[in-house]
């Protein structure tokens, strides 16, 4: 069993409420060999909401109190972050999932490249606040490109 993240599998949960949808991810849902969350709806974020992103920091700077996860309006958001993780990290666990396949950039599931916090489209090399937490835990994360990527050229 893996876990994926719900708008990859066709889930309107992204923050435009939108998905991203990867039919390879879905089949793996529709096959039961996946389960699908989203961290920020599990940590009682709206679908639409404003966009956010690390500020000041890293997620693990996030995780340690050094950084803030903000909207593009300046809401902090970091306890709904934080809160979605752990609960994404419980569903896994009890899931007994060692591997997740999460969506890239994002704040929450970012997992070599999200945001720099200015708001401004420049990426820069890090992880999201889910996947710091799923690694720290021993849970493998790689996004949706490196999964299509392997799945082609395996």
């Amino acid at each position: 069993m893996i876990g994926i993240s719900s708008c990859l599998t066709g889930i309107c949960c992204r923050y435009d409420g939108r998905s991203n949808l990867v039919e390879e991810l879905k089949r793996l849902i529709d096959t039961g060999q996946a389960i699908s969350f989203c961290p920020e709806v599990l940590g009682g974020m709206p679908t639409p909401r404003d966009p956010a992103e690390i500020v000041g920091g890293s997620a693990d700077d996030v995780w340690s109190g050094k950084a803030r996860v903000m909207t593009v309006k300046g809401e902090d958001v970091t306890a709904e972050f934080k809160a979605g993780a752990l609960k994404a990290l419980k569903e896994a666990q009890a899931q007994n999932i060692h591997q997740v396949i999460l969506k890239a950039n994002s704040p929450s599931c970012g997992s070599a490249m999200v945001y720099d916090g200015t708001f401004s489209g420049k990426k820069i090399a890090g992880a999201g606040i889910t996947t710091s937490l799923f690694r720290q835990n021993g849970i493998r994360v790689m996004d949706e490109n490196a999964f299509l990527a392997s799945v082609t050229h395996p």
